[in-house]
């Protein structure tokens, strides 16, 4: 596959409304996942869908502060709410945190490109998620999960620093339980009470079988440390570049290729991707 990407366009299914423009949405329900992570339902006053893609992100705005890309972790197939993970990590996404169910905020978006489903059908699909990574994998993961029959083995590996790091631990205990899904996780540091794997996410590799590497199409999101043992991994065990698509939400900022803070090379990922295929970019300096 050549290295060439073509700039894909903004994408931005809410056609009536400027891209520029935020649209305000309601905060419906508020949960406390982590020390760092919160969750949000959210829906616009209006009550029309967000219409958004498994990978894409949404511009979030807190008036008087400023706004945040965040990825839209919610099945695509939902109508009218849509959720958010989102970390406590500056200003904006500080003051998102305090705000309640009632609250509202600007909404800009849906943004970039998303994981194409199409190419997922059919095939044995293997999820990577690291920490964080799991919000922006959720979306695609889910429209799998509700669409099990149209595709073959499905495994989902999810790594966190600590047990107390884990998001989503209500699904968690869910994937552990369906035998439709081969599901292990793994903390780089136990904790008491913890039973289950130690080690960083590369150490769940050998529980994972492939039989055939060439219809096996992997997704992967999570720290940048991550990616290139990750994909290590991927590799040696034959599957080929062209298979391994990697969410790189790297440094994005307006989410309309307008700023360059997200700018690798001649691409702008919150344009071109954030999803890319690994075999457009494994040769971008700084891109893993």
């Amino acid at each position: 596959m050549s290295n060439t990407i073509t700039a894909a366009p903004v994408r931005h299914k809410n056609t009536d409304t400027n891209m520029f423009l935020p649209k305000m949405a309601k905060i419906n329900k508020v949960e406390v996942f982590t020390e760092r992570e919160t969750w949000y339902e959210m829906e616009y006053l209006d009550k029309s869908s967000l219409g958004h893609t498994p990978g894409q992100f949404v511009e979030v705005s807190v008036f008087g502060v400023g706004e945040a890309p965040i990825s839209i972790s919610s099945d695509p197939t939902v109508e009218g709410k849509f959720e958010l993970c989102i970390r406590n990590a500056g200003v904006v996404t500080n003051k998102i945190h305090q705000l309640k169910a009632g609250d509202t905020v600007g909404i800009r978006g849906p943004f970039g490109t998303g994981f194409d489903v199409n190419k997922f059908k059919g095939k044995n699909v293997l999820f990577v998620a690291g920490g964080l990574g799991l919000a922006p994998l959720r979306s695609l993961i889910n429209y799998v999960v509700k669409t099990r029959k149209e595709y073959k083995d499905v495994t989902l590996l999810y790594g966190t620093r600590e047990p107390k790091e884990i998001l989503y631990k209500k699904e968690v205990e869910e994937f552990e339980k369906n035998k439709d899904i081969n599901f292990h996780i793994t903390v780089d540091r136990g904790a008491e009470g913890w039973t289950k794997n130690v080690g960083v996410i590369t150490t769940l590799f050998p529980k994972v079988k492939i039989d055939d590497p060439k219809n096996t199409i992997v997704a992967v999101c999570g720290p940048p440390v991550m990616y290139k043992f990750v994909i290590m991994e991927v590799l040696a065990k034959n599957i080929p570049a062209e298979n391994i698509y990697i969410s790189l939400e790297r440094r994005m900022k307006c989410g309309v290729g307008k700023c360059g803070h997200c700018q690798i090379n001649s691409v702008y990922v919150c344009c071109e991707g954030p999803v890319f295929n690994y075999a457009q970019v494994r040769d971008f300096k700084e891109a893993i």
